[in-house]
């Protein structure tokens, strides 16, 4: 493709607009954050114990990292749109039944449904590599990637607001009709971008093993998964931290967690800007050295009695930019691993982060109980950037044993 086509709202025989990709992106990462100030009020809802009602964050999480595997070779094989259109209107469906369910057992089945609009995250960016020449697709993928990370800045804010002046369940009204508005703009404005692949999904699997047999891809793709693994700790005890702990409003609770998502949407901006200048691996060791960093200060305060919510909840913002960092690199690690795998790489790649995330993310839940204060969650976090600067260290080691420059 040689120059950029056309785009034409609600003309499906054009490319989509950005504002649709964005949109797609961003519901899935709104489904898990608008929601995380009303926590604790459907534990009272539903008569159950904080550490179960957290299983609705870490599970959801651990069905989109699955699906992730699935999405990409399915997507290749019949098309992005039908994979959009389906998962959409699963999710209408899973949040209706979150919001009608009697017991809590049958809100977490809805809750795990609501997964589906994982797809959105996953195919708004290969489809921004369908229809965009090379030289575009960068610019065009950090614009989808910095209006997602817009959403945690906001969409906590929103969800305390609407929990204190109507209840829990006005959230995942706002996701019906949002997840709604988004069906429709993608039904007129979406139409398929991809031809579809003539490999069956088994071949397609077939490629994992190749992928999983280097130590590049392992150390690029874990030092995502570890560095982001601090912010999905924190997604699954944080809102125990803010109401037992610090005794925050739902309200309070969203603005001070707006300071995770204004720290990755400059990391970012700031990886948009200087990552060609200091390179793939030095961008990742930097982020990971920032949200150690963040956490050690953290950890240190809290021991010494000082700053309370506002130095726990401001480390974030070293975490969100450290990450901001961290991630965008190491996704471009791994694709650069096995070039002719890139699609693979990335679903593959994508789910070992989640999936990572899952499970850090109801460890955190479990840690957290009365007396335990917030430390057993700064601990794990900053476990978890330790541990990241430890693999990018083992992908900087194995590129000088090989004689990659």
């Amino acid at each position: 493709m040689r120059s950029q086509p056309p785009r034409r709202l609600f003309d499906r025989t054009t490319p989509p607009t950005m504002t649709t990709l964005i949109l797609l992106a961003g519901i899935g990462a709104m489904t898990m954050n608008v929601f995380l100030p009303s926590l604790p009020r459907i534990a009272d809802h539903f008569d159950i114990d904080y550490k179960l009602v957290q299983l609705s964050v870490a599970g959801y999480l651990g069905v989109s990292g699955f699906l992730q595997i699935f999405i990409g070779p399915l997507a290749d094989r019949y098309g992005r749109r039908p994979l959009l259109l389906w998962g959409l209107g699963i999710f209408l469906v899973a949040t209706l039944g979150c919001l009608l369910a009697p017991n809590f057992t049958t809100f977490m089945i809805f809750r795990l449904l609501q997964a589906t609009v994982a797809g959105g995250m996953v195919l708004s960016r290969a489809i921004v590599r369908d229809v965009n020449t090379p030289d575009r697709a960068a610019a065009a993928m950090g614009y989808v990637t910095m209006g997602m990370s817009m959403v945690p800045m906001f969409a906590p804010v929103l969800g305390g607001i609407m929990d204190e002046l109507f209840g829990w369940k006005s959230s995942f009204w706002l996701l019906f009709s949002c997840g709604f508005a988004i069906l429709i703009l993608t039904w007129y404005d979406l139409g398929e971008t991809a031809k579809p692949s003539d490999l069956s999904v088994l071949r397609q699997f077939a490629e994992y093993p190749e992928l999983l047999k280097s130590p590049r891809f392992w150390g690029y793709s874990m030092a995502a998964a570890t560095c982001s693994g601090a912010f999905f700790a924190y997604i699954g005890g944080a809102p125990f931290v803010a109401t037992s702990v610090y005794g925050l409003t739902p309200t309070q609770f969203g603005i001070f967690n707006a300071t995770s998502g204004v720290g990755y949407f400059l990391g970012n901006w700031f990886t948009g800007q200087q990552a060609a200048r200091i390179g793939t691996n030095r961008m990742i060791m930097s982020g990971c050295l920032i949200v150690s960093g963040g956490m050690l200060f953290s950890l240190l305060c809290a021991y010494a009695g000082i700053g309370g919510e506002y130095v726990f909840f401001g480390a974030m913002a070293f975490v969100g930019f450290g990450s901001g960092m961290t991630i965008p690199c190491a996704n471009a690690g791994m694709l650069s691993v096995r070039p002719h795998l890139a699609g693979t790489a990335s679903g593959l790649g994508g789910s070992m982060m989640i999936g990572g995330g899952a499970a850090l993310s109801a460890l955190a839940g479990s840690l957290l109980g009365p007396g335990t204060g917030a430390f057993p969650l700064i601990w794990l976090m900053l476990a978890c950037g330790v541990t990241s600067i430890g693999f990018i260290t083992m992908v900087m080691r194995r590129e000088q044993r090989i004689g990659i420059a």
